[in-house]
């Protein structure tokens, strides 16, 4: 008899959740729903298991609000919620990088008095991780800690990921030695995220004494460990060892993927061994290792670097006859825009047949690479006869263009063909912003001048930046009462500055003898919301320094350590340079003592200077006890020897 035919018992609830819980693991919850509503229909009703299996199906698959709509729908029935429900709703959160959102369930779960778990836990922090909030994920990392809770290998996992991914590999080791240490025991993945991480700050030392340990230990590497050594070794152009793990790899039985072979033919690539990359091409395929955009994409690269576009064609026949997708037009003009700076213009402008051939169009980002490599290069005529042919494909050229060539026109000396090309951009009406940069490196002051008032007669934008060029140029040819008239143009704008025009104008203003206003600049800065650069503080303090305010400018260089911006070794020779011709030999002292702490060599026109000043004809001889010990010796040198122990 047909057992099927008639069935000894009705399904039960336990019948119904197993087949909802299949559809879940199948990553189907969609047709999960179609039983839970037969479910209901039967009069059985759900349990926590049934919405469990659908919360956290559709919370996997990023249908959050779907998932939020079966929590209320279950608290609506009178069926409580427990922790596995909460940590699939917090898990879904974190997928979709909710993290407020994520933060409130777990507090409406405490609220409940439902205790989170570990897994609870390692959903918050893998999604502080991903969401790039690295110092969330160690508040949760400690809070779950001070729960009683004990952290397990996922926990530890997960935390060590947060961290390395952000570079702090030395906190991500520490938790390493305590797993060793206390527990729990390191796993396949506890190496593999600390290994990526010295991989990633390019600490090969660590990363080979790890996984060494990790051999001694006996954990087996995976496929995700061997991926990141090869590509670890082949980033550095180490490419006998990078194929040595590959060998090795194979060896234990562990198959190279898409991502190993691609990561090997990249680096083949960069170094120019097209043959040992087309060699692992053809093995990948021997193999059967499904082939992609991206490696097919370092290969034309290759071959468009070396200058072969015909084996680049051929590449691009091949994959499209495939069925795989070319690489995009970003891809062809990263490569023109390379091709272009070296001065090979000609063959990027070959790539654009290359781009037709895969049933693409230039773009505008395109033709300006070669709009400047033209220029680059001095070929002027072919740079402006890319406008035609921009016209022709239904590109218009944008400020950009213009810029870079009127740019080229006046690196060339063509400044009457620079002015002939914006006085037809104002006639087309080209209203975006322009600069005169050009102009000012020209040092054709009087030109930049008329084509700046040009501009603004003409009702074209003028940004702020253009002013500060403007005004730079001004200020670097003497012109101060222009300058000065331009200042007040500009403050009557009441336009907000970034921290590279406020070093122009904080500059400008020092030019023309407006001291106290570059100092009032300075101080609104922050009000700005901005932060001084390195060179801001460079432009203030020589500037006091040149006006003899020594303790304001010493004042300014502790603010400056202060706040967390170093001095480097310009600032600081240019500091004591300053301080010695100005007499200053005690506060030139205290600041080469700050070189000798971190550890910097004066630069040679310091030393020259030191030797001038110091030697047995200088000047300021008997004041040398007012420098740092190991400066003293310069007394006993004649004026002119350049000796080595200042750099020792």
């Amino acid at each position: 008899m047909d057992r099927c035919a008639c069935p000894e018992a009705a399904p039960t609830i336990y019948t119904y959740n197993i087949l909802i819980n299949c559809y879940r693991r199948a990553r189907r919850p969609d047709l999960g729903l179609p039983v839970f509503g037969r479910l209901l229909r039967t009069g059985l009703g759900p349990d926590v298991f049934s919405y469990n299996a659908l919360i956290d199906g559709f919370s996997k698959e990023g249908e959050v609000d779907k998932a939020h709509d079966l929590f209320y729908k279950m608290e609506e029935q009178g069926i409580m919620p427990n922790v596995v429900t909460y940590s699939s709703l917090i898990n879904g959160l974190c997928k979709t990088k909710e993290m407020d959102k994520a933060e409130r369930v777990l507090r409406q779960m405490v609220g409940t008095g439902i205790r989170p778990n570990n897994m609870t836990y390692n959903c918050l922090i893998h999604g502080y991780s991903t969401s790039g909030m690295w110092k969330e994920s160690v508040r949760v990392f400690k809070e779950m800690s001070s729960s009683r809770l004990v952290p397990d290998v996922s926990n530890c996992n997960s935390f060590m990921t947060a961290l390395c991914k952000h570079g702090r590999i030395k906190e991500a080791r520490d938790i390493f030695d305590s797993m060793v240490l206390k527990g729990p025991k390191p796993d396949v993945i506890s190496y593999g995220a600390l290994l990526h991480g010295y991989a990633t700050a390019g600490c090969i030392a660590g990363m080979d004494n790890l996984f060494n340990v990790m051999v001694c230990e006996g954990v087996v590497p995976d496929r995700h460990v061997f991926n990141t050594l090869i590509n670890a070794y082949a980033r550095l152009g180490m490419m006998d060892k990078s194929l040595l793990i590959f060998e090795d790899m194979k060896k234990q039985g562990v198959n190279p993927d898409i991502i190993t072979f691609s990561t090997v033919i990249s680096a083949f690539c960069r170094l120019d061994r097209l043959d040992d990359a087309m060699e692992k091409f053809k093995h990948m395929i021997d193999i059967g290792v499904p082939l992609d955009t991206a490696v097919y994409g370092c290969l034309i690269q290759g071959q468009c670097n070396r200058g072969d576009l015909v084996k680049a064609k051929e590449l691009i026949s091949d994959m499209l006859s495939k069925g795989i997708p070319p690489p995009c037009i970003k891809f062809f003009t990263s490569i023109i825009n390379n091709l272009c700076k070296e001065g090979r213009v000609a063959e990027g402008k070959d790539i654009v047949d290359l781009i037709i051939h895969t049933g693409q169009r230039p773009n505008l980002i395109t033709f300006n690479s070669l709009v400047d490599g033209y220029c680059l290069v001095g070929n002027m005529k072919e740079a402006v006869g890319l406008l035609d042919s921009m016209e022709s494909v239904g590109v218009e050229p944008d400020i950009y263009t213009y810029n870079t060539l009127v740019d080229g026109y006046c690196k060339h000396g063509r400044i009457d063909d620079a002015l002939t090309l914006f006085r037809d951009m104002l006639h087309k009406r080209v209203t975006q912003v322009f600069h005169t940069t050009s102009f000012s490196m020209a040092r054709r002051t009087v030109v930049a001048k008329e084509m700046f008032h040009e501009m603004i007669e003409s009702g074209m934008a003028v940004s702020i930046h253009t002013y500060a060029t403007v005004l730079g140029g001004l200020c670097r040819n003497n012109c101060t009462d222009e300058a000065n008239m331009l200042l007040e143009k500009l403050f009557s704008m009441n336009v907000k500055f970034d921290i590279l025009t406020s070093n122009i104008v904080i500059r400008a203003m020092f030019k023309v003898g407006r001291m106290q206003e570059a100092k009032e600049l300075f101080a609104a800065i922050s009000t700005y919301g901005l932060v001084p650069t390195i060179l801001t503080y460079r432009v203030m303090i020589t500037n006091l320094i040149k006006e003899e305010s020594f303790e304001d400018a010493d004042n300014l260089f502790s603010s400056m350590e202060k706040s967390g911006c170093t001095p480097d070794s310009r600032i600081l020779n240019e500091i004591i340079r300053m301080l010695l011709n100005k007499g200053e030999i005690a506060k030139a002292g205290h600041y080469l003592s700050k070189i000798d702490k971190k550890g910097i060599l004066p630069e040679a026109t310091t030393t020259s200077l030191l030797i001038y000043l110091f030697s047995v004809n200088g000047k300021y001889r008997e004041y040398i006890k007012l420098l740092p010990e190991k400066y003293r010796f310069l007394r006993e040198q004649t004026a002119g020897e350049m000796d080595m122990e200042i750099g020792q």
